[in-house]
């Protein structure tokens, strides 16, 4: 990467996801449905957002074997996301079955065990990490599965003790890979995976959070919304936006009242990639402003963070009206505003 501006690194999963082709059917008996192979995982789908945005991203992630890698690996490359952050690994990619519900909300199965991204190692990620990146984006199924997720937790402690660069978490749970048999094969249980993402979000500056999310990481704290972003925000979080489906964002500061912010109403393909999207303008704004410190955060006026907010809502609305995880361009982003 040889721009001098601020980097984005985004460390995480790519997941190869199978979406219904409703209108292909499913054959004559009915067992043959049809399925659409299209790249994804948190860690892609904010790295392709970030780089359809123009911003400088580099995606560290280990790309497994298999026919389907090459494509995981295009659409970064596509997007203009930095690929110096990949690691050839020798296990396979990982693989997500989706089904969509009447209102577009995914439905997952994984086929994950022994997948590449769980494999991180010390000396991997510190060959892979850009001297330059500014914001940290850490999350989901790769920042909460041994044996790499330790790996993780040590660079977040070791940047955030360096105060080089802002640190994002972003819990994107999946429960079926948190709990339960599979759960268990991946060496995950409630208790670790809760004590594993404790360990991340008491580094953070930044987290975004799913009222799902929190349903799961705290029963019974997605009860009252309000109350539980303002205390995410007091155990030591910048900054916390916390998403309720097409309800109103929550944007919680310490020592600052809760504000709400409005997502744009628009006609809903699916909402994959939705919250993906929306982490991705985050940062675009937050880097676009200048903001590359928790001191510089920390002093941002409300007034000049819900504008980067409302942009960042926007991003995961247009990315809403396609099929798939397929956020926009800052072209189209600059459209939509008007």
């Amino acid at each position: 990467m040889t721009s001098d501006r601020p980097v984005l690194s985004v460390l995480g999963e790519l997941v190869v996801d199978l979406l219904p082709d409703a209108q292909a059917g499913a054959g004559p008996h009915g067992t043959a449905p049809h399925y659409v192979a299209r790249p994804g995982g948190n860690a892609l789908n904010v790295a392709v957002a970030a780089g359809r945005l123009r911003v400088p991203v580099r995606l560290l992630a280990r790309l497994g074997t298999g026919p389907l890698a090459a494509g995981l690996r295009r659409q970064a490359e596509l997007s203009g996301v930095d690929l110096d952050g990949f690691v050839p690994a020798t296990e396979p990619v990982s693989l997500a079955v989706v089904g969509l519900g009447p209102d577009g909300s995914p439905d997952y199965g994984f086929h994950v065990q022994g997948a590449a991204d769980w494999q991180w190692t010390d000396e991997e990620l510190a060959a892979v990490l850009p001297p330059g990146t500014a914001i940290l984006h850490v999350g989901s199924i790769s920042s909460w599965t041994p044996p790499g997720c330790e790996a993780i937790a040590r660079l977040v402690e070791r940047l955030a003790a360096e105060d080089r660069a802002l640190v994002s978490v972003d819990p994107n749970i999946r429960p079926m890979l948190a709990d339960g048999p599979v759960g268990t094969a991946l060496g995950n249980s409630p208790e670790s995976v809760r004590a594993r993402l404790e360990r991340l979000l008491s580094r953070a500056d930044i987290v975004k959070v799913s009222a799902e999310d929190l349903g799961w990481l705290e029963p019974g704290a997605a009860d009252d919304l309000d109350a539980t972003a303002l205390r995410w925000a007091d155990r030591g979080v910048a900054l916390v936006v916390l998403t309720d489906g097409g309800a109103p964002l929550r944007i919680a500061r310490p020592g600052r009242e809760l504000v709400h912010r409005e997502p744009p109403r628009v006609t809903v393909t699916d909402t994959v990639g939705a919250g993906d999207s929306l982490a991705a303008g985050l940062f675009a704004g937050l880097l676009e402003a200048g903001v590359t410190t928790r001191a510089a955060l920390e002093q941002l006026p409300d007034e000049e963070l819900l504008p980067i907010v409302d942009d960042a809502a926007l991003v995961a609305a247009l990315n809403c009206t396609r099929e798939g995880a397929d956020p926009p361009t800052r072209d189209e982003l600059v459209a939509a505003r008007r």
